[in-house]
């Protein structure tokens, strides 16, 4: 059971939510949404989160109750449904999924090509310090859950079949792996 999942909600300019959902990972900033997430992203909360798929259901579904639905008259939110529904889990057929895969041909992700607008700057000493307080105290998600056999036999039937690329260094005429060979032979070779 994974603490993953968290309840958030899109805040209008005076504070009160207008929508509210569960997620994980980047959902609750996604554009993708039927109600649009706000433009500042200081008023995207996160109401509860590390949460399992049944218990963010259950606060999504408390939460939707507590505001209302304007489309029932029953209160501010936009939601469509009592919340609760979420399609973690869903069994998709291959109709549903070929239509999503014929929707995303061709579509060319936006940060494709780009570079980030950090690379290449050093961090200062005040932002190292803050991100090493920030870090402080906190464990991995992963920390304490056993690898199971399981795990370990689809990882390894994963990396069954794949080829390493094995090169030859021009001088010696030695072959092996690209990482090791790059490092010790090309332009470090011996013979060179």
């Amino acid at each position: 059971m994974y603490l993953q999942y968290y309840v958030y909600a899109y805040l209008r300019k005076d504070g009160t939510p207008y929508y509210i959902g569960k997620g994980q990972g980047y959902r609750a900033r996604s554009k993708e949404h039927l109600v649009k997430p706000p433009k500042d992203r200081s008023r995207i909360v996160y109401l509860e989160k590390n949460l399992t798929d049944l218990g963010a259901l259950a606060i999504e579904r408390r939460m939707i109750r507590w505001y209302g639905r304007k489309d029932l008259g029953t209160g501010i939110l936009h939601n469509r449904t009592d919340g609760g529904d979420g399609a973690s889990g869903a069994i998709r057929s291959e109709e549903f999924k070929q239509s999503v895969s014929q929707r995303f041909k061709g579509r060319v992700s936006p940060t494709k090509g780009t570079v980030a607008w950090n690379k290449g700057i050093p961090m200062s000493d005040n932002a190292k310090q803050k991100a090493s307080q920030k870090l402080k105290g906190m464990t991995a998600w992963n920390k304490g859950i056993p690898v199971t056999d399981e795990s370990n036999i689809k990882r390894k039937a994963k990396q069954t079949g794949i080829l390493k690329p094995i090169i030859v260094c021009p001088y010696c005429g030695k072959e092996g792996g690209k990482p090791a060979m790059i490092r010790h032979h090309f332009d470090n070779c011996k013979l060179l």
